[in-house]
């Protein structure tokens, strides 16, 4: 008889988990998901300008190749419609459970099962509880002093206000990673002011965006090794280059001067691009892919704001030094909350254990996928598994496909959980791996949690991860 499972969100994890269960002709299976529409962060984040920074060809699930992408790197609205194909065509549709949001799963040991409850107050067993939450997920804002009092229009990046038109106003914009470098151009253009709030500057190089020709998606329609190909390229081509800066390997040198250069032809005034360079090393924070992040901060309205920011007042934002900032809308793009693992849903496993409390450390789970006394739970995207150079995609099958050898498994042996020494074991590897890579140094990232631990990252090749979780070790877990 086939397990029933539950699956939290359905963004890429969710919906990859739930494609192969369907594909496995397992149906017994629902995905809660808290929003009205799949996709998560892809749904979740509309702001102007909003794109993935992998290529196209990669960013995608291997099963399910598109060869119609307009551009090299997809942009928001093309992936969250891919996701909505996927869901469409794997018939997902009648296993989606939209708009239900999972506040706690308690494992019932009693039976042997969890028991999933949802906002509204419901309550369901399963056999099986998949966490596809991701990384991504929660808005952080920052605790400036004198918030609420801000008489202006104020929202994060990922929760955009289209109502609101920003031509001709003063707007401020604090942050500068990713999303920012992708918000800040287009709000330039239209802004009658923009101040950017930068604490760190980032190491930025280009991005070599452009459309595919009618003539290339074509091609890649007729010829389907064609696309194979082109996705296999760009995988060992990151593989090859990317991956050995993050362990001050033979390409740390390249990638810096890159990236120099990048800075130096596009900024030619000194001190503004003395304020943009880095004294860290290149990938203890995420490398920012853009092409047009450096020209929008030299446009005569918009000004780089290094001094800290002291507090937020009604009327605009005041810095340590005493000015005071005018602007009528603040746009915090400050990131996420990526290092508390599935919060707020409350998780509670054998002899009442409560996930967050056990992972008060720092998270960490068994391959990213289990954790020690929360049997038949299983993590998509959960900790030590995000890449700093590569496709998350890839890291979310083969932590599906992993968890579909498990399957088996407790089925037939009983609920199973991963023994605490092999927790044991592959934390020493995990350090190990982990003091090698450039995320040890002393910069501030979103990888690392409060007390300095790097909870969100894999130290090592996309393709050592992915031979490693290609079937599950029975000897690592315990059953019944």
């Amino acid at each position: 008889m086939a397990p029933t499972v539950a699956i939290i969100g359905a963004g890429f994890g969710g919906l990859c988990m739930g494609i192969q269960l369907q594909r496995a002709g397992i149906s017994t299976y629902t995905i809660f998901e808290k929003a009205g529409r799949v996709g998560g962060t892809w749904r979740d984040n509309t702001y102007p300008g909003a794109a993935c920074d992998v290529p196209s060809h990669l960013y995608s699930y291997s099963f399910e190749q598109r060869h119609d992408w307009t551009r090299r790197y997809p942009r928001q609205r093309e992936i969250l419609a891919y996701l909505e194909h996927c869901a469409r065509k794997y018939g997902l549709r009648p296993h989606l459970r939209l708009n239900t949001e999972v506040t706690a799963a308690v494992f019932d040991a009693s039976v042997n099962r969890w028991r999933v409850t949802t906002a509204d107050g419901q309550e369901e067993p399963f056999d099986v509880v998949v966490s596809g939450v991701g990384q991504l997920n929660r808005p952080r804002l920052p605790d400036f002093p004198g918030m609420s009092s801000y008489e202006g229009t104020a929202f994060h990046s990922a929760r955009w206000d289209h109502d609101h038109d920003l031509t001709g106003r003063r707007v401020a914009v604090i942050g500068n990673g990713s999303s920012a470098a992708q918000i800040i151009p287009r709000v330039a253009r239209v802004a009658g002011h923009l101040d950017v709030y930068q604490r760190t500057p980032n190491w930025v190089i280009p991005k070599a965006d452009g459309a595919y020709s009618p003539r290339e998606r074509l091609a890649f329609q007729r010829v389907p090794l064609l696309l194979a190909a082109d996705r296999e390229r760009i995988f060992r081509f990151i593989e090859g280059l990317v991956f050995p800066v993050l362990v001050g390997g033979w390409s740390r040198r390249l990638i810096v001067k890159r990236a120099t250069d990048h800075l130096r032809q596009q900024v030619e005034d000194p001190a503004l691009r003395a304020k943009l360079t880095p004294t860290y090393p290149i990938g203890c924070r995420r490398i920012v892919i853009d092409s047009d992040f450096y020209p929008a901060l030299t446009q005569p309205n918009v000004d780089l704001v290094t001094e800290p920011i002291a507090r937020v007042v009604p009327h605009g934002i005041e810095t340590a030094g005493g000015t005071v900032r005018e602007a009528d809308t603040i746009v915090y793009a400050t990131g996420f909350q990526t290092t508390d693992f599935l919060a707020p849903i409350e998780i509670t496993g054998r002899e009442g254990r409560r996930l967050h409390d056990v992972w008060k450390g720092g998270a960490e789970a068994y391959l990213g996928v289990a954790v020690p006394y929360f049997p038949n739970l299983f993590l998509l995207y959960g900790p030590n598994t995000n890449l700093g150079h590569n496709s998350i995609v890839l890291m979310i099958e083969s932590q599906v496909r992993y968890i579909m050898g498990c399957l088996p498994l407790l089925s037939a042996r009983g609920p199973m959980e991963v023994r605490p020494a092999a927790m044991d074991a592959w934390r020493r590897a995990l350090d190990q791996a982990m003091a090698r890579t450039v995320w040890e140094a002393s910069c501030h990232s979103w990888y690392k949690n409060a007390a300095g631990r790097v909870t969100n990252n894999w130290p090592g090749p996309a393709t050592v991860y992915r031979r490693i979780t290609r079937a599950p070790r029975p000897g690592a877990y315990t059953f019944g």
